[in-house]
């Protein structure tokens, strides 16, 4: 699907321009054009950027791979900027989900392509009509309207990792499962994924903010380096975060450590009360008792009360005596 967008001074925005009409468009240097390609086949998208366009074969190349990290080339009379979506999912299973958005910026016009739909772009497209801040202030301000919306929607996905580290801390006290370990991990991964995404991407917004681009208004590169502040704090927030999983990490071991300790204290201590009573039934177990020895008296029934009233008074004298060495 391709969208476009034109907007012209003193004249109201026009949709769904036809593809002759974006050199017409873009001839015009106070036009500002918009085009989208959403899920459209490169088979149909190449011709447009490279032949209308005019885009280098390589940053076309790249822009329909949909395999970089974020990163800024500079072309001279344009711009090629990757950045990326993301999206987090707490139900049945913790993923996070990236979706590359990328951008072409011109004198008068601005390129978006992506294969999946992105609410920054949808969010962008709705108020193309009703805020003139898109479209009042050139293509370099739409740029970073674009990638406001699109940072702005990182911080509910910090918050809510935030609050799967929290449920993960309580369960790691309270039940320390293999599938709170599972979850552990998990959110390691994700947390290193979004960092691959925050930091170049940090690196992006630093250099639209202090690099002299030749389509990028020196007075806009205020408005990037608000959202390279955004960037650095969620790069603090998503270390903190993993430092807090790490910590997680630990405790889990510690605590399952803890349990199999007291699971073999619990053991050593049946072990070491049967012991005594092992050796005497062993010992009176011996077949060369005999009563044609003389010995009839170890068969009598004083003889067997004492017996049981050893058997029966060691363990629980042994067990006040490591209670005492609080051993248990």
């Amino acid at each position: 699907m391709i969208r476009s967008l034109c907007f012209i001074p003193s004249q109201e925005p026009h949709t769904d321009l036809s593809i002759q009409e974006y050199a017409a468009a873009l001839a015009n240097p106070e036009a500002l054009l918009w085009v989208d390609f959403e899920g459209e086949p490169d088979a149909s998208s190449e011709p447009i950027l490279t032949g209308i366009f005019n885009f280098h074969p390589l940053a076309v190349d790249d822009a329909l791979q949909e395999t970089h990290t974020p990163k800024v080339d500079d072309w001279g009379d344009y711009l090629y900027l990757v950045l990326s979506d993301m999206s987090f999912n707490a139900e049945g299973g913790l993923s996070l989900t990236t979706k590359e958005l990328d951008i072409f910026l011109g004198k008068n016009f601005v390129v978006t392509h992506h294969d999946e739909r992105i609410a920054a772009v949808e969010k962008a497209h709705s108020a193309f009509f009703r805020d003139k801040r898109y479209t009042s202030h050139g293509p370099d301000h739409l740029l970073y309207k674009l990638i406001d919306d699109l940072v702005a929607d990182y911080m509910p996905i910090a918050e809510a990792i935030d609050d799967q580290i929290d449920r993960v801390e309580d369960e790691v006290l309270t039940k320390a499962a293999p599938d709170t370990l599972e979850r552990i991990f998990t959110l390691k991964r994700i947390l290193f994924s979004m960092r691959r995404i925050i930091t170049p991407q940090r690196e992006v917004l630093n250099k639209l903010a202090r690099d002299d681009f030749d389509v990028v208004d020196p007075h806009d590169r205020v408005f990037f380096r608000d959202i390279y502040d955004h960037l650095v704090r969620l790069h603090d927030l998503t270390e903190t975060m993993r430092d807090l999983v790490s910590g997680s990490l630990d405790t889990y071991l510690s605590v399952i450590n803890n349990r199999m300790n007291d699971v073999m204290k619990t053991l050593t201590i049946i072990t070491t009360l049967f012991m005594p009573i092992s050796f005497l039934t062993g010992f009176f177990g011996m077949n060369f008792f005999e009563p044609v020895a003389g010995l009839t008296s170890w068969t009598s029934r004083l003889t067997f009360g004492i017996v049981l009233t050893i058997f029966i008074g060691l363990p629980i004298g042994m067990l006040i005596w490591m209670k005492r060495r609080t051993w248990v």
